[in-house]
């Protein structure tokens, strides 16, 4: 293989891996799972801010995810710090 073509396959992977990285969850907090809201505790504070038909609730990376609906009914995908509950991402369409 020709060092040119190696090099452009390389530069290929590497700009596909930032790639990966950037839709990667957002940081939300450093402090250790043990320490974080329970999932119930969690979705109740979930539930006061409006958002509802919840379709997904998990951890992603050191955040809680959602997706669901918010109060005018837009599809939501939602991180939330976990300790405190603060939105930490908000994707609505």
């Amino acid at each position: 293989m020709k060092p040119s073509l190696m090099l452009k396959l390389v530069l290929t992977a590497s700009a596909l891996s930032i790639t990966s990285i950037a839709v990667a969850a957002p940081l939300c907090t450093s402090v250790p799972q043990a320490k974080w809201l329970t999932p119930a505790q969690m979705k109740a504070k979930i539930a006061k801010m409006g958002y509802r038909d919840i379709k997904v609730f998990q951890v992603s990376g050191s955040c809680y995810e959602i997706y669901a609906h918010t109060k005018d009914g837009k599809r939501a995908e939602v991180y939330f710090n976990p300790v405190t509950g603060a939105v930490v991402q908000n994707n609505v369409d």
